[in-house]
């Protein structure tokens, strides 16, 4: 029975008739009059009168629309007229009118009898579901209020004798898990495990979704409760096989995937039976390819996330190879001799859903998570035997499969890089050409995953036979191996690519004239790179290119040639980087003005050129230095346009709008509670790389760039440090702010009015930041503004009120950071032995190292330019030091011991305050195991040595024989300890020269000392170390002199690594000197002891 009047639902039955209208006119007016008339006046009505549309039509459309209008309008955000607060519409009703739509849903759902509107009428209740699940939502006594009876009815639902009931309810499982989540495990097994039982096909794989959502909600110690269910999961799966049901298996397998990306564990028990299911589904050809390549997907899952248990499994690496390169051979079905792929213009073409694809990127996933130790032996078992095989198909794939796994087999394969381009080689001249273009792909790759080996050993074998390829037959073909050629080139020095230059830039100037636009696009980008890589080499092909490229741009602009101008832009100006202003002459200024005409002729949003042109004015002022001022009133104004565009936010709530949106290039939808937010990216993407050219300017130009610098902090940079739209806008923000200050500084001066005010706004923003900033990634960002910043301003720049407000945002961070450090340790003992924690948490970890490195590198600067005044600031943390520097974590101990460093530094005689903070550490650091950390202590007591007075001296002296301990560890010299071993030396010199009364027997020290020489990686630690050698020298220490062939072998071996420069070189070398004399030394003879690279070094120093 109705609570409406008929006349009221005689008016919404014909709203939602008008809404479907195939009329726009009167859908439009429509629309208007939901929004006015019911909407904004009635919600309460317009939603019971809806929930009864949904019982009480008689046809089946319009019960299905107004269920799809209902779930529209109740989760419609709109501002409550009590409170003030943006609230969903549902939300705002009264407790009764609430709870009369609660019952009313309930009954429309019990009582529909179509399933395609049951299924509407089921979204709908979700929706009401979830917000009694995510929102407080209060009774007039001031209690949570629940929905108890849909859980009962979703109960009856679930054992209903109706099929498409059951499946239903298990439909708003999945969306709404959390209506379960608080019941009796129990009881939700028993649930889902006769759900997984149904003799319904469809009910099967509702129960598997539902349970996919409702086990993704759970925590991770809640989660093996559940495990019980997974055997059930599987044999659900077999029937759906042996039917060859693809699509219901395409449903079932998604389950499953997010199952194994949560829990993978969860089937250690079933993973050989899975493993061999999934091979069945993947090699059977008669299922769709959807339903093959979910198969591939769940077992490229288990990869990622527990590649121990893949390991261990006999089948699973070996039958894993031998599909994904039987679906990579599934290419080119319809097109054998490659006519259609000839002839294709867009080579960019997205076959992201083709099972060549899916076989190739799974490849890729597995030599990055399996390793190349165990997929290589498998992989090349078959790749020999492709790549001779009579099909091209076969070479194909083989050669992309080359292409996937060299970045993830990098370790094993770059010592076997011979064998494999001698099989790879040959097919570069294959008749068929899609096999051609495959050996330019994997040549490509290789050069990018190989870089420096490829382009130092093998440029003689790779470089002529891709410029050889240049001039195949085939324009995609060409177009391919100019494109790998940009991966080689890229990373080669210029003096391997200068023989090649000649015959190379010959065969691209002939593809600039090739009819196909694709083909003069990426010579262009070639030609770019090997300016680029070329630097002045180039210089030879300035005036055979420039003109041509001029050409290019002087055309009309015409719509389909605007991408090839874009790239002659680039190309262009990357040649202006390469050969310099002076090579250029005139033409300098002419390519800016043509820069000039492109941007006036820019009129339609879409245009190439507008983006291209951001990066070639950047070029163009590092060429042209301050002579590029002029031309800033011409940039500016666009730039500045771009850099302060807003945000475009669509709050989305209907479907289709969603699909929409989902079909435009340049939006990202984020869900929220039920509806997606669309960011138009485009418009971000843009004002990012505006406020990364401002930076360019301001970096180069500097005082030149300084009357645009005020407007740009108040308009730009400053509030794109909070632009919480987008993480690439405040990152280059906070690039561009140290930038902009110090444009200033230059121009004013720091003591100026202008500049002073200008930091007093900037400074105020930035410590802002460091207290609001979200995301872990980008508050390292705006950390590192802030010590660039300071480090522009320089000494005493900061007031007590700066540093306060600095310490407590600092102690904020450092609170969060022990609570994920907590929570990441908690979750990693949840995990077995073998399974992964995934790329979030390792890219978590990274992000909190970067974080803690450049929140060190803050307290220094800080320490360095205020100096003492910073100490009672810096108090405030001092509990955090002591649990950091004794805590299990290398980098929390790291962090520690840098910043006792920085005290000891530049506070030095006053940091004696601290000694039982500071001492014990530096003891324990010289003892850690870790390098990094025995480097920050022998550091610090040199530094204490130095810098710390008196107080400190016997403090230093005592350490001395630790100081030996870490010169005499195995592996002293070793890559990873180097640095320790070498800032040990340097201390121990620090403590002979400064705190030399403290120490007893100096000569047999200083005797050990000079055999912790040589200092050749250390350019901050060789300076003290050779300066103390050269005062020994001076005065004839005897025990110097008496290892003087050693010493002067030192010398050498520190200027040959060049580790020591300027003043600090000529002295030494005079102390070399000086040495042979007073030694009597024969310098020939120890001249012939040396290595022919640091003779030749000798000869040129010592003349």
């Amino acid at each position: 029975m109705s609570v409406l009047p008929a006349e009221l639902h005689t008016a919404l039955q014909q709203l939602l008739q008008a809404l479907q209208s195939t009329d726009n006119t009167v859908r439009a007016n429509a629309e208007e009059q939901l929004n006015i008339e019911w909407v904004q006046k009635r919600p309460d009505v317009l939603l019971m009168g809806l929930a009864e549309q949904m019982g009480g039509s008689t046809d089946d459309g319009t019960r299905s629309f107004a269920s799809i209008i209902f779930r529209r309008i109740a989760t419609r955000a709109a501002k409550d007229a009590a409170t003030q607060e943006s609230k969903e519409i549902f939300l705002q009703l009264n407790h009764q009118t609430k709870t009369a739509i609660r019952a009313k849903l309930l009954e429309d759902y019990a009582n529909e009898s179509n399933k395609t509107v049951r299924h509407k009428i089921a979204d709908a209740v979700a929706e009401i579901a979830r917000q009694y699940t995510e929102e407080q939502i209060l009774t007039p006594e001031g209690v949570r209020d629940t929905w108890p009876e849909l859980l009962n009815a979703l109960y009856q639902a679930s054992q209903s004798p109706d099929a498409s009931l059951r499946e239903s309810a298990f439909r708003i499982f999945e969306t709404t898990p959390g209506i379960i989540e608080k019941q009796h495990e129990e009881v939700i097994i028993a649930v889902f495990q006769k759900g997984l039982k149904d003799e319904d096909v469809n009910v099967r794989i509702a129960t598997m979704t539902a349970f996919s959502s409702f086990f993704q909600s759970l925590t991770k110690k809640a989660q093996p409760k559940y495990f019980i269910l997974i055997p059930d999961i599987l044999g659900t799966l077999v029937p759906l096989k042996d039917a060859r049901e693809s699509e219901g298996l395409t449903k079932a397998l998604m389950a499953v995937i997010e199952l194994a990306e949560v829990a993978s564990k969860a089937f250690k028990g079933v993973f050989g039976p899975l493993v061999t299911i999934c091979v069945q589904m993947i090699s059977d050809k008669e299922l769709e390819d959807t339903a093959r390549q979910n198969a591939l997907e769940l077992m490229a899952t288990f990869a990622d996330y527990n590649p121990k248990m893949c390991k261990q499994d006999k089948n699973y690496i070996t039958d894993m190879v031998t599909q994904c390169l039987s679906m990579m051979t599934d290419v080119g079905l319809d097109d054998d001799d490659a006519e259609d792929w000839n002839a294709q213009e867009d080579v960019d073409f997205d076959e992201s859903d083709s099972n060549h694809i899916a076989g190739e990127q799974t490849m890729d996933r597995l030599a990055n998570k399996i390793g190349g130790k165990d997929l290589l032996p498998p992989t090349f078992t078959w790749l020999p035997r492709m790549l001779q095989s009579g099909s091209w198909r076969d070479k194909h794939a083989a050669l992309m499969c080359i292409s996937a796994i060299s970045e993830g087999c990098a370790d094993i394969m770059e010592g076997e890089l011979n064998q494999v381009l001698q099989l790879l080689m040959p097919t570069l001249r294959d008749e068929h050409p899609r096999v051609r273009w495959a050996a330019c792909n994997a040549l490509g790759q290789m050069s990018t995953d190989f870089k420096g080996t490829m382009q130092s050993k093998y440029h003689s074998v790779v470089l002529p036979a891709l410029i050889e390829t240049l001039g195949a037959p085939e324009p995609r073909v060409q177009s391919h191996a100019a494109a790998a050629l940009v991966n080689f080139c890229e990373e080669a020095e210029k003096e391997v690519l200068e023989p090649y230059l000649d015959r190379l830039l010959t065969n691209l100037m002939q593809l600039l004239r090739s009819p196909k636009r694709f083909v003069q696009e990426q010579a262009l980008s070639t030609i770019a790179t090997v300016a680029d890589s070329a630097e002045s080499t180039f210089g030879k092909w300035y005036p055979e290119l420039m003109p041509a490229l001029f050409g290019v741009l002087q055309e009309p602009n015409e719509r389909e040639k605007r991408l090839l101008r874009a790239k002659a832009m680039e190309c262009a100006t990357l040649i202006a980087l390469a050969v310099g202003k002076e090579r250029m002459g005139p033409d300098a200024i002419q390519l800016v003005n043509i820069l000039g005409s492109v941007q006036q002729g820019i009129t339609d949003d879409d245009d190439p050129q507008e983006s291209y042109l951001l990066h070639c004015w950047g070029r163009m002022c590092r060429v042209l230095g301050q002579d590029f001022v002029p031309y800033l009133q011409t940039v500016m104004p666009p730039l500045m346009k771009l850099a302060q565009a807003k945000a475009d936010i669509q709050l989305l709530d209907d479907e289709e709008n969603v699909a929409q949106i989902e079909q435009e290039e340049g939006w990202e939808l984020v869900p929220l509670k039920g509806k997606y937010i669309g960011i138009k990216t485009s418009t971000l993407d843009d004002k990012f790389m505006a406020i990364e050219l401002i930076t360019v300017y301001a970096q180069n130009l500097v005082a030149g760039f300084a009357p645009y610098v005020a407007e740009i902090m108040e308009k730009v940079a400053l509030p794109g440090l909070a632009f919480f739209f987008h993480d690439p806008v405040r990152v280059a923000s906070a690039k561009a702010v140290p930038h902009l200050l110090n444009s200033y500084k230059i121009a004013y001066g720091v003591n100026s009015n202008e500049y002073l005010q200008l930091w007093k706004g900037t400074i105020e923003k930035v410590l802002e930041v460091l207290d609001t900033e979200p995301a872990i990634e980008t508050l390292a960002e705006m950390y590192q503004c802030f010590y660039e910043s300071v480090e522009v301003s320089g000494k005493d720049c900061l007031s007590n009120t700066h540093m306060a407000t600095f310490i407590t945002s600092a102690e904020t961070v450092l609170k969060d950071y022990q609570q994920r450090v907590k929570e990441r340790a908690e979750e990693a003992e949840q995990r077995e032995d073998g399974e992964e924690p995934g790329e979030e948490y390792e890219f978590a970890v990274e992000d909190d190292q970067t974080l803690l490195s450049d929140m060190n590198k803050a307290f220094h600067t800080i320490f360095k330019h205020q100096g003492q005044n910073f100490l009672p600031h810096w108090e405030r943390l001092l509990n955090y030091y002591d649990i950091f520097v004794t805590n299990s974590d290398p980098t929390q101990r790291q962090w520690a011991l840098c910043i006792l460093d920085d005290v000891l530094e530049f506070c030095g005689p006053a940091s004696w305050h601290y000694y039982s903070h500071i001492a014990q550490p530096l003891v324990d650091g010289m003892r850690d195991d870790a390098a990094a950390n025995r480097q920050a202590a022998c550091y610090g007591v040199g530094v204490a040595a130095h810098k710390g007075g008196e107080q400190w001296s016997e403090f230093a002296a005592g350490s001395l024989p630790i100081l030996f301990e870490v010169t005499q560890r195995p592996n002293a010299r070793s890559e990873d300890d180097a640095f320790a071993t070498e800032n040990a030396c340097a201390s121990i010199a620090k403590i002979l020269h400064f705190n030399n009364s403290k120490v007893q027997n100096v000569s047999d020290v200083v005797a050990g000392w000079v055999d912790t020489l040589p200092v050749t990686n250390d350019e901050e630690a060789a300076p003290y170390a050779y300066s103390f050698l050269a005062q020994l020298i001076d005065e004839q220490n005897q025990t110097v002199v008496s290892k003087a062939a050693a010493c002067f072998t030192y010398i050498a071996q520190a200027l040959e690594a060049e580790t020591l420069q300027g003043q600090m070189a000529q002295r030494i070398v005079g102390a070399g000197k000086k040495l042979i004399q007073i030694s009597g030394l024969d310098a020939n003879q120890l001249l012939a002891s040396l290595p022919p690279e640091t003779q030749n070094t000798v000869k040129t120093l010592f003349g």
